[in-house]
């Protein structure tokens, strides 16, 4: 195992639910961030979405200061830097990110290897979004704290792995931190993802319809008419393999067809919170039945 065991332990322990409203491209504003944050999970975002590192730094106060008026215990930000060459300000964006010293950073489209010294100096975990047992292991290698395993059926970039088949995978050879993303529509889900092995589990789909979102109206009626069948594959301007929605509408994963209509971040963790305590009691109420001849 590799990380911080107890700075992650201590990032669980802070949760209302073990779950991260997903750094989404365009999507993720400081209002969305905060909401989550708010609500008792962690809000995430790439830093990318911000215009200038200028604008970066007055983003995590925005975020910051928000977090402080929430009403219960807020959830950790986590902070998504594309580690690729086409993030042309990368090193002017870790450092900011080093200043801010959010609790989590998630690194995606490259490797994680030259951001990981001074990012961990700073007392951030580095999670790496990997789609591979290949990259997983060189992640690792890379010093990585955590793996965020990207799974069929995420929206936006996606993988091809099934989740079950991949964290078991990936079990085999880490017993650290593991965070799904792909396929999380519900309570459910994300009592399912713990069970299967993972630490935290990432949505991304249901966010882009909240209040707190910047996606279009045009992309948010999408959303809500739409189901799985109408997600197809695309390559992003980047290269990197996408879900995208109908004809062009916006990228979406699997679990548009848990999308019924907009509403508040609030409102939503407030639904997943209650599906994920009835999928404890069913689960409880299974294993107490008597076996059936």
């Amino acid at each position: 195992m590799t990380g911080d065991v107890a700075r992650f332990d201590e990032v669980i322990a802070s949760l209302r639910l073990p779950a991260v409203a997903a750094p989404m491209t365009f999507i993720s504003t400081p209002e969305l961030v905060a909401a989550a944050c708010a609500a008792g999970i962690i809000g995430s975002f790439p830093t990318s979405n911000a215009s200038s590192v200028a604008e970066l730094d007055e983003w995590f106060d925005q975020i910051e200061s928000r977090r402080a008026r929430a009403e219960r215990t807020p959830g950790p930000i986590a902070a998504n830097l594309i580690v690729g060459k086409q993030n042309t300000r990368l090193d002017d964006d870790v450092d900011c990110v080093v200043r801010h010293r959010p609790a989590m950073v998630i690194t995606s489209v490259g490797s994680p290897a030259p951001v990981i010294p001074a990012l961990q100096v700073a007392g951030c975990l580095v999670f790496a979004d990997v789609a591979s047992e290949a990259h997983a292991h060189k992640a690792l290698e890379a010093g990585a704290d955590g793996l965020v395993l990207l799974s069929a059926g995420a929206g936006g970039h996606t993988g091809w792995a099934n989740p079950f088949a991949f964290v078991r995978a990936v079990r085999a050879f880490f017993a650290g931190p593991l965070v799904l993303t792909g396929g999380m529509s519900d309570g459910a889900s994300l009592w399912a993802a713990q069970c299967a092995g993972f630490d935290l589990a990432m949505f991304g789909t249901r966010f882009i319809a909240t209040d707190e979102s910047a996606a279009p109206s045009a992309w948010r009626d999408a959303l809500v008419a739409g189901t799985m069948d109408d997600i197809s594959l695309a390559t992003a301007p980047n290269g990197v393999v996408a879900s995208v929605l109908g004809d062009n509408a916006g990228s979406a994963g699997h679990t548009v067809s848990a999308v019924h209509g907009q509403q508040s971040v609030a409102a939503l963790v407030d639904e997943i919170e209650t599906g994920w305590h009835q999928a404890q009691a069913d689960t409880r109420q299974l294993l107490d039945l008597e076996p059936q001849l």
